[in-house]
């Protein structure tokens, strides 16, 4: 006959092992919920057009590249929209532009001019058409100056841009102005074709910019 100090002593071993396995699966549950927190926590954050920070309220998030030597298209993203791109097949040779709604930030719309063998005229005529208070977006694409005179470049230095001025054969650039911009806008990249600096056999390496252009308000 088992005594009742037996029963006790087994009755003890059986709760202290439930016990045991209690509290291994809490511990276990414990380390699972902050091992799950800890990947939720280091997910990285994606801004618009994957900006490295957000903008403010009240900016429009952007972000360019220019053409690569002849071979790889410039690249126009605006508040997420892919505005113009090798893949959309809406850029060219030369100059290319995305003209936008400075309220609402909407395209309004995108053409590119070649500056090698097609004629400044059509450009002067587009630029002289824009809307006050049109964000305009400029990429280069292989040469975007052969054929620019003064009178096109005068027009682009009134939407903000300095560079244009001293804008060269195959230089790179990228430039975000507006219509009625009364300073010099702060978006634009520069960089000369120079055999002494190029990355590329006769081309110059690649710009990128990213920014956040004020949204107008009047």
């Amino acid at each position: 006959m088992v005594r009742a100090g037996g029963i006790l002593k087994l009755a003890a071993l059986i709760f202290a092992f439930l016990l045991a396995v209690f509290l291994a699966f809490q511990l276990l549950e414990i380390n699972m919920d902050f091992k799950l927190s800890n990947v939720i926590a280091a997910k990285p954050v994606r801004h618009k057009c994957g900006l490295s920070k957000a903008c403010p309220v009240g900016h429009f998030a952007f972000k360019m590249t220019s053409g690569a030597a002849s071979v790889v298209g410039p690249r126009i993203c605006l508040e997420d929209k892919l505005l113009m791109s090798g893949v959309k097949n809406n850029v060219g040779r030369g100059i290319n532009i995305a003209l936008v709604n400075g309220r609402t930030g909407e395209l309004n719309r995108t053409q590119f001019y070649d500056m090698w063998a097609g004629e400044v005229a059509p450009l002067i005529k587009f630029l002289n058409e824009i809307e006050e208070g049109t964000v305009v977006m400029m990429a280069s694409f292989d040469d975007p100056s052969t054929k620019l005179n003064d009178e096109a470049r005068k027009l682009i230095a009134d939407l903000g841009s300095t560079a244009i001025s001293n804008l060269g054969f195959r230089d790179n650039w990228i430039f975000v102005g507006g219509k009625g911009i009364k300073t010099k806008s702060p978006f634009e990249q520069h960089i000369k074709n120079s055999a002494d600096t190029n990355k590329f056999e006769g081309w110059p390496e690649v710009l990128e910019m990213e920014g956040c252009v004020p949204q107008r308000q009047d």
